[in-house]
């Protein structure tokens, strides 16, 4: 192959030409890319363009670096876990989907304050108070790592649930019992959204490079619709995947005028 001649800076180039390739499976997922001399020689480029295209190549999470072995082709695995997010109840007792995930170590429990992200979902003010719990998950099957949080506005505890007030870390389980013992009704609604992770997730949930994490945040919701408390569940997009089952609500009936 002769010398690039398309515009852009020159590592972007070689970046678009390798990535081609990729997506053409001229480089097959798990198989080593050309060395470094290699490149250089195919592509007529130095061998610092070279590695400013493989850096950018590893940034988008097409390729990983293996320290002394070179250059391979990411494989996208299936996900290792797939994590039920149907709440089921029978009679008093509710379970959610990772239920039987391990608790690493003990629930952190601290005060906060909602911010411009969690105070409309829990329709409150930003920089209300609020309890906040972090569980650090483990599915003892795969070795899967999830982070949750549950966050308990001052106005819950104290008005609908006391016990929350003296035990925060109170299992999402047990809450939601608590709650239908309070005479609550309760619904929930969540959102589902994608991003990379801050530096501290990645290390804490074991991500490779370029990999982002789910987000879920999932109201619990009382009578009147009253948003009762959060849970955010963090998990790695390579490792877990999300199952929901959906049924059919009734339409909203429309009150005469």
């Amino acid at each position: 192959m002769g010398e690039i001649q398309r515009p852009g800076a020159l590592y972007q180039q070689v970046a678009a030409e390798i990535r081609s390739g990729i997506t053409a499976g001229e480089y097959k997922p798990g198989s080593p890319l050309p060395s470094e001399t290699q490149l250089i020689e195919r592509y007529k480029v130095s061998r610092p363009t070279v590695r400013k295209a493989i850096a950018a190549l590893r940034a988008e999470g097409l390729i990983e670096v293996i320290h002394g072995k070179g250059s391979y082709v990411r494989a996208i695995p299936a996900p290792a876990v797939t994590i039920e997010r149907t709440i089921t109840r029978t009679g008093k007792t509710f379970q959610t989907g990772h239920h039987a995930w391990e608790q690493t170590e003990a629930p952190t429990v601290y005060r906060t304050s909602t911010t411009v992200t969690t105070g409309p979902l829990l329709g409150l003010q930003e920089r209300e108070a609020l309890f906040g719990v972090d569980r650090l998950l483990t599915d003892p099957e795969t070795g899967t790592r999830a982070l949750h949080r549950v966050l308990i506005p001052f106005a819950t505890a104290a008005d609908e649930v006391e016990q929350l007030a003296e035990a925060p870390d109170t299992e999402p389980e047990q809450i939601y019992a608590l709650l239908t013992a309070a005479g609550h009704k309760l619904t929930w609604q969540e959102t589902v959204s994608a991003r990379m992770p801050l530096p501290d997730e990645r290390s804490t949930l074991d991500i490779p490079d370029a990999t982002p994490i789910m987000h879920t945040a999932r109201v619990t919701l009382g009578n009147h619709d009253r948003p009762l408390i959060l849970e955010e569940l963090r998990a790695s997009a390579d490792r877990a995947q999300l199952a929901y089952r959906i049924t059919a609500d009734r339409p909203r009936q429309l009150r005469a005028v």
